[in-house]
């Protein structure tokens, strides 16, 4: 505020000094291009429609490559999505064994059969007792037996009894439980 109090108060005016300072300097350089000769103003003119164009050139080249970057980029995420899409019937029928080929539905102790030996439970006992299915199977590694109940989870199955033993010999993990649907 101070610097802007002592330019008023030494007669300099404020609101135009910026476009004042400007025209001082167009006249400045236009004073020094009548001093040229005509062979250097020709030159100097040449080199700046070079510079212009050369800059302009260049960076419509550098926005067009961006551009086209850009499309193979978004071209290339399409592609992919669809055939995400179409693979997903193959994902849900790996996931969702509850159905036949034929589309019909299974009865639920086939279901808990089929989604345990999809995670690769094999021989495992499974037998339906009313609205419930009763299963009984052995396996050795603990990732394998976790993941085959995780997978009766997600398939909307729910946990009413569940029992899990370890050997102490074989190591081997025995599993009874009792789901409902």
């Amino acid at each position: 505020m101070k610097i802007l109090q002592r330019r008023v108060k030494n007669g300099i005016p404020t609101g135009n000094t910026l476009s004042t300072g400007i025209k001082n300097q167009q006249n400045v350089l236009w004073s020094r291009w009548q001093l040229l000769s005509p062979r250097d103003q020709m030159a100097l003119s040449i080199l700046v429609v070079f510079l212009l164009l050369f800059v302009g050139g260049y960076g419509g080249y550098s926005v067009h490559q961006a551009a086209k970057n850009s499309k193979e980029s978004y071209q290339e995420q399409v592609a992919d999505y669809f055939w995400l899409r179409a693979q997903a019937g193959n994902i849900d029928s790996n996931l969702n064994p509850a159905t036949t080929q034929d589309g019909t539905a299974m009865p639920p102790a086939s279901s808990v059969n089929a989604a345990l030996n999809a995670s690769g439970i094999d021989n495992a006992q499974v037998v339906a007792a009313g609205d419930a299915v009763q299963l009984s199977f052995n396996h050795a590694s603990q990732a394998v037996v976790s993941a085959a109940l995780v997978g009766l989870e997600q398939q909307g199955w729910q946990f009413t009894q569940l029992s899990m033993q370890q050997d102490a010999i074989t190591k081997a993990i025995q599993v009874q439980a009792m789901v409902t649907s």
